[in-house]
């Protein structure tokens, strides 16, 4: 890739890892769209080191008081969401060790990412428009947390937003949207770090060059401004614009790959 690739790769990853739409998607069906070589899972992966030091930097403050907090066990509401957001995260790193062989293989296909950027655009239509709007972030019990830690797994698969996923989820369990979102990005963190620390390891060498850094310092400026946007957003709106963009890319994607036979 060249630089001005890594920095598309980078805005693409920035802007889809935290708004409801799959990053894993787009870092597949943007080059697949426009013809210029895709460097692969492992890069992709790479490319949430990015992400983590946004989510990092605009969530600091919440994960020391929660670290801090999670050192006193479940004694205070910080504790317990600090250790819900910990067991939580285990299905997603499960699947990910698990599944990523077959990821990397045979659930990229063009087509069957069109189909599940529909469908997911419809769950997040759905759970949107009929979750309720009771609970804050520090009412989230541990059957909340895990039902979304458990959904959250299903995003290895691209084409299954991640934030999407775990928005619509906790929606269904009642949660108000901007709880859910800041519940998403807070859940992201450990799963990010651990993904990503792992591609690194067994990165090509060759791939660290000025492509991967400026791919890894866009994102990191982008993804802090997709959070900043989207909390914002969603304490004021629903979820409808990203469901209509899902929708209208998983169409065209399809009558694509249709058309290119």
């Amino acid at each position: 890739m060249n630089p001005s690739e890594g920095i598309v790769m980078g805005i693409v990853q920035g802007l889809t890892e935290f708004l409801p739409v799959s990053s894993s998607a787009h870092l597949v069906l943007v080059p697949w769209l426009f013809g210029f070589e895709t460097p692969g899972l492992v890069f992709d992966v790479a490319l949430h080191l990015g992400t983590l030091a946004a989510v990092l930097v605009y969530f600091w403050r919440d994960w020391l008081r929660l670290f801090r907090a999670g050192r006193r066990g479940f004694s205070t509401a910080d504790g317990r969401l600090f250790w819900f957001l910990a067991l939580a995260t285990i299905p997603g790193a499960v699947a990910g060790y698990f599944l990523e062989d077959i990821v990397a293989t045979t659930l990229r296909a063009p087509v069957l990412i069109g189909i599940l950027l529909i469908v997911m655009g419809g769950v997040l239509y759905l759970a949107d428009r009929y979750g309720g709007q009771v609970k804050r972030l520090m009412d989230i019990r541990f059957g909340d947390a895990m039902a979304v830690g458990f959904l959250q797994a299903l995003a290895i698969i691209p084409g299954v937003s991640r934030s999407g996923i775990t928005m619509a989820a906790a929606r269904l369990r009642g949660v108000e949207r901007a709880a859910a979102a800041r519940f998403s990005f807070l859940l992201s963190t450990p799963i990010i770090f651990g993904a990503g620390v792992t591609q690194m390891i067994k990165m090509d060498p060759d791939l660290l060059n000025l492509s991967f850094a400026l791919g890894v310092f866009t994102s990191a400026v982008v993804g802090f401004l997709a959070i900043w946007f989207l909390i914002a957003w969603v304490s004021r709106r629903n979820f409808n614009i990203f469901v209509i963009y899902q929708v209208l890319l998983g169409s065209t994607v399809i009558a694509v790959a249709l058309v290119r036979g």
